[in-house]
């Protein structure tokens, strides 16, 4: 009885977070303390639509000349929804072109990773065929006779030493 008592009063405790480290461990401890209730996680939101602005607007009207004053908040509120549009149009050229060179960016970086990839794959092929054919120079000279290798290089008037230079 003593120990519910004594965690009831740990948990009506008021502990107030310094630092965002602290913060965040509370949050965890709050969503530890109950395992099976669900978690919401928020989607990501979504792209803004392009706001509806009529393309073509029939009573054509300035802020002042010969407008009545009714007219004047029809006029503000066309010219607030075309500014918004105006920016909209902007602000998506903008996301385009970043996003362009975004892809560009990544794309330069794949090629460079492949053109690097592929030289070292090269050159380790290179080794590993260098590698293959060492052995079976040694291997024939050392099983030939050392009478024909004799002849060899005395026809030839160079010694072996000379040749896999």
């Amino acid at each position: 009885m003593e120990s519910d008592n004594k965690q009831k009063d740990e948990d009506d405790k008021i502990f107030i977070a310094k630092t965002p480290l602290e913060i965040q461990r509370l949050k965890l401890e709050k969503l530890m303390k109950n395992p099976d209730k669900p978690v919401t996680i928020p989607e990501r939101p979504k792209d803004k639509s392009m706001p509806h602005v009529p393309d073509f607007v029939r009573n054509v009207m300035g802020s002042s000349a010969g407008a009545g004053s009714g007219e004047f908040h029809v006029y503000r509120h066309l010219r607030r929804k075309e500014y918004a549009r105006q920016k909209f149009i902007q602000e998506r050229a903008e996301k385009d072109l970043m996003d362009a060179a975004y892809h560009q960016k990544l794309e330069e970086h794949r090629r460079a990773a492949e053109e690097r990839t592929a030289k070292k794959r090269a050159k380790r092929l290179k080794k590993k065929q260098k590698a293959r054919k060492r052995p079976k120079s040694e291997n024939l000279s050392k099983s030939d006779n050392s009478n024909s290798a004799s002849e060899y290089s005395a026809e030839s008037g160079s010694s072996g030493d000379e040749e896999n230079k």
